[in-house]
């Protein structure tokens, strides 16, 4: 909003010193289907025939079928405080706290959006966490469930819920000030990237702020608020947007990434909402041990949320409060086997072995049908092999600074100093080493870990490249074909295994 009314501001100098005919000038130089400059046009001269115009212009903008929801033919919000409730949601800066709005104003926005396709949904009407897991994933409202599930069960709660639902709904209404409602899902989509990410400026935030601060950009609230995001936390917003404007889109998880797609059998629109909403293509997403993309339903992307919540308190060592978000999570996905191991590995972290052993051992040999095979880390540790200052070691987060490179380093020897057959401690390792650009070292981890395990392409691949680059093209090829035949024997084929295939052909023709 700020921005906005700096930007008309200097248009012709100083508000108050704006002649009338400058002010015609600058009404008539509004975009017609710009809401947000008609209302902070309305801001600078409220008391002006134009100001007057500008406010009943993005009123209609708001609300084409001229609702009169104040009665006696009124179709412009009055008292005062509703408009201004409505135009500080609208124009509302990143950072600017967000305010609770009164029972008067969501009724005000709530009739505005009546016609909303998610006002179908029976879990838009939902009142308390019970209620949305009773639903069917097709009938939850993804921004009603998020904040049922997410917040305390208590009045003030339900008004500030309903007043983050008011912001998506304001959202929403803006897009449809661009394209009807019966546009098709191309047009859409377009709609969408243009208004989140240009107009509305949602980003990925900078490293440095999300390492320190990670639950703002992913909690939708914090979100809403910032206008900086995660790949879960954008993600999620756009979710709720295209079920207010009844687009149809997919959550998609690759390994340690989500991000959304547009999919109707025929054609896919991948949405990478870390990067403005661009196209990319599939096998962007796909790596030598991945070799297909799991699908969650939005049921699912509630858990995920949690599941994204359990994370945060992980990294703060708060294990009690990791292990709280694990078991929310499965609620809305109960039978998630990553979800139960990460579950095990914060009870070993905190004393709790008689709780953690079970659901290690349902997991351990488990393959997902989106990998090419199972991690280890699970059977390590039944087998006595790691314990928790391992875990520990394992995800230790890292940042763009060389110093938490160094120290997960550290933490990954010492584990391994204490526990010498700690297979996924010695692959951690030399991918730290490669991080540290020390082939040397990386390549006698991995060719330790290979021993230990051979059924792994990933490493296989590894060292292909290593001893491509030292122009040992025998043993090159050597590990090259053990990664085809693994991800071969799963169906897969990845692009990183071709590329490799290919320049290694060319350099030793055999």
């Amino acid at each position: 909003m700020k921005r906005l009314l700096f930007i008309l501001c200097t248009c012709f100098g100083v508000l108050h010193s704006a002649t009338p005919e400058q002010i015609k000038v600058l009404f008539n130089s509004l975009d017609p289907r710009s809401v947000p400059k008609h209302l902070s046009f309305y801001q600078l001269y409220p008391d002006t025939p134009e100001g007057m115009k500008a406010l009943r212009h993005a009123w209609h903008l708001l609300s084409p079928k001229e609702k009169k929801i104040y009665g006696a033919g009124r179709t412009i919000p009055r008292p005062v405080p509703v408009t201004k409730a409505i135009i500080s949601l609208i124009n509302k800066t990143p950072d600017e706290e967000s305010i609770v709005l009164s029972d008067e104003e969501l009724w005000v926005i709530e009739e505005l959006s009546e016609y909303l396709p998610n006002r179908k949904l029976k879990g838009f009407y939902a009142r308390n966490e019970e209620e949305v897991l009773a639903l069917s994933y097709e009938e939850i409202d993804l921004a009603r469930g998020l904040f049922l599930s997410q917040s305390d069960p208590d009045p003030d709660s339900f008004r500030k819920l309903r007043s983050y639902e008011a912001m998506i709904d304001l959202m929403a209404l803006q897009i449809l000030t661009k394209i009807p409602l019966s546009s098709p899902p191309e047009l859409k989509i377009a709609e969408l990237n243009r208004f989140i990410f240009d107009e509305m400026g949602f980003r990925f935030p900078p490293q440095s702020l999300y390492a320190k601060d990670v639950d703002l950009y992913t909690f939708l609230p914090s979100v809403l608020d910032s206008r900086r995001g995660v790949c879960l936390g954008v993600s999620i917003l756009y979710l709720c947007l295209a079920q207010r404007l009844d687009l149809a889109l997919e959550m998609i998880t690759p390994p340690g990434h989500i991000y959304v797609r547009y999919n109707d059998g025929k054609k896919i629109i991948n949405i990478e909402t870390t990067a403005r909403g661009i196209n990319l293509e599939c096998e962007v997403y796909l790596s030598v041990g991945t070799r297909s993309l799991q699908q969650r339903n939005i049921k699912e992307v509630i858990g995920l949320a949690h599941f994204n919540e359990a994370s945060v308190h992980w990294q703060k060592e708060d294990y009690n409060a990791a292990i709280g978000c694990y078991q929310k999570a499965q609620k809305f996905v109960p039978n998630d086997k990553l979800i139960k191991e990460l579950l095990a590995y914060n009870y070993i972290l905190t004393g709790k072995k008689d709780k953690a052993y079970p659901l290690l051992e349902e997991v351990q040999f488990h393959i997902p049908d989106y990998a090419v095979n199972r991690e280890i880390l699970a059977e390590d540790l039944l087998n006595g092999c790691a314990d928790a200052e391992c875990i520990k070691a394992i995800f230790m987060h890292v940042d763009e600074n060389r110093s938490s490179v160094l120290k997960k380093k550290r933490a990954l020897e010492e584990a391994l100093e204490k526990n010498p057959n700690f297979r996924t401690g010695m692959f951690c390792l030399a991918s730290i080493w490669l991080q540290l650009h020390r082939s040397g070292e990386a390549l006698a981890y991995l060719e330790k870990y290979v021993k230990t395990r051979a059924d792994d392409p990933t490493t296989h691949y590894y060292l292909s490249v290593l001893y491509a680059e030292r122009m040992n093209y025998n043993k090159s090829v050597t590990h090259l074909r053990y990664a085809e035949e693994l991800t071969q024997a799963r169906n897969h084929l990845p692009k990183a295994l071709k590329e490799i295939r290919k320049s290694v052909n060319r350099l030793y023709p055999q």
